[in-house]
């Protein structure tokens, strides 16, 4: 019997580290967009639109690129089974890449009219139906291809290095916002990060030339081309309880991230009257704590085991949460310092994947996955900053209580056995 493996060799961590630095530039295409929400707003509607509703309509264009995800992601993860996954990963880059570039370079409201928003919709569905493939693909490939007792840690690691575009986002919104005044911001600079993604996109299409299929991958490929029906229909009849896991797990997940990371600079400059700069310096830090999280996360699984994690990660992340929005605006050392914290719970979203993949069986694991993570997202992820927005109307703690209340959720799904089990191959 061959000798379980239990370190990568060089050409598995070349191409882990491939997949993962494509995953940070592509998810930083897909986020840029919430940190310059507030010019966008401005640029792409009529000036005498009052403010909230500006934001709704901003924010709607926003969720549209999750309601795009799920037939993204099916369609990706179909042709992924059928013609591989370097071809989709190159694929899925380059939809990103081409739209993030076209917004950069979009004429305004005050130029073409409604044509402006509906051009920046457009250049989001592509977006969305783009990182709908990308995410599940890449933690699928990790996670079978990583020894078994490294799972958590390789699954935590890729998750880092994905939530790591948030983090180059976030430090690029910075610069941006610290070397050119409100006006500039306004007038032209806010179009250098989407340039700017667009062209780190087409450095990755290139990058990706040498990331090489894995025998996994082409085993997983071998099986779904002899199946006798799609994947899908599997899911559906054969799979539903997983299903379920992962939609209910993935909404926490876009609780964390929509609200936590993405939503609040914008909000803290609106309900807090905090300066853009510090804003967007204190994200800058929750998202680098949040990196780390995600590697903490998924080392700990490996070490204590799925399901304590969970109730230790979620139950952290409610208790740092209700703290941090009830103390603001504080000074600026407590506002970085709490949303640090608060950030670095965020980081228990690694154990979304940790458990998805692990749900469903590896016959069907791309397209189940795949699936159950963006249908999930597309509803909760893309209704989030509606409902926020209306929420906070009238209720300044509104992010506390949905992020809070989602955290619960969490600890709850922790004590469901398959939680804490699932289809678990043995690595050679």
């Amino acid at each position: 019997m061959p000798t379980p493996s239990t370190g990568l060799s060089r050409k598995d961590v070349n191409t882990l580290g491939l997949s993962a630095l494509g995953g940070t530039l592509e998810f930083y295409d897909f986020v840029i967009y919430v940190f310059f929400a507030a010019v966008l707003g401005k640029q792409f509607f009529p000036v005498d639109m009052p403010d909230w509703l500006r934001q709704l309509q901003t924010f709607g264009i926003f969720a549209a690129g999750y309601l795009s995800r799920p037939l993204g992601g099916i369609i990706i993860a179909h042709f992924g089974d059928l013609l591989g996954r370097k071809r989709m990963f190159t694929l899925s880059i380059f939809m990103m890449a081409v739209p993030t570039l076209v917004i950069g370079l979009l004429p305004n409201y005050a130029s073409i009219g409604v044509a402006a928003p509906l051009l920046l919709l457009a250049m989001r569905v592509l977006q969305g139906a783009a990182i709908g493939g990308e995410m599940p693909g890449a933690w699928v490939f990790v996670a079978e291809h990583v020894p078994a007792s490294r799972y958590g840690l390789g699954v935590g690691t890729l998750t880092a290095g994905i939530t790591g575009g948030i983090l180059l986002g976030s430090l690029v919104a910075v610069g941006i916002n610290t070397h050119y005044s409100p006006a500039e911001v306004a007038d032209f600079a806010w179009r250098m990060p989407f340039i700017l993604g667009g062209v780190f996109g087409l450095v990755s299409v290139y990058l990706r030339r040498f990331l090489h299929e894995t025998p996994v991958f082409q085993e997983l490929a071998k099986r779904r081309t002899v199946a006798r029906e799609l994947p899908l229909k599997t899911i559906l009849r054969e799979h539903r309880a997983a299903c379920v896991l992962v939609g209910l797990l993935t909404w926490v997940l876009s609780a964390a991230i929509v609200v936590v990371v993405l939503i609040t600079p914008n909000y803290l400059q609106k309900m807090h009257g905090i300066a853009p700069a510090l804003a967007l310096q204190a994200n800058a830090v929750a998202t680098l704590t949040l990196t780390i999280g995600c590697i903490v996360m998924g080392w700990a699984t490996d070490r204590i085991g799925t399901r304590p994690v969970m109730l230790l990660g979620f139950g952290g992340l409610l208790v740092t949460t209700v703290w941090f929005y009830t103390g603001l605006p504080g000074t600026p050392t407590s506002l970085v310092y709490s949303y640090g914290l608060v950030g670095f719970f965020v980081g228990s979203i690694a154990l979304v994947p940790i458990v998805g993949v692990r749900a469903f069986p590896a016959a069907v694991r791309f397209s189940g996955l795949s699936f159950a993570y963006n249908l999930s997202y597309a509803i909760f992820g893309g209704m989030t900053p509606i409902v926020l927005t209306l929420w906070l109307q009238k209720d300044a703690m509104a992010p506390a209580y949905y992020v809070g209340g989602l955290a619960v959720l969490g600890m709850l799904l922790a004590l469901v056995p398959m939680s804490g089990r699932g289809y678990v191959e043995r690595k050679a």
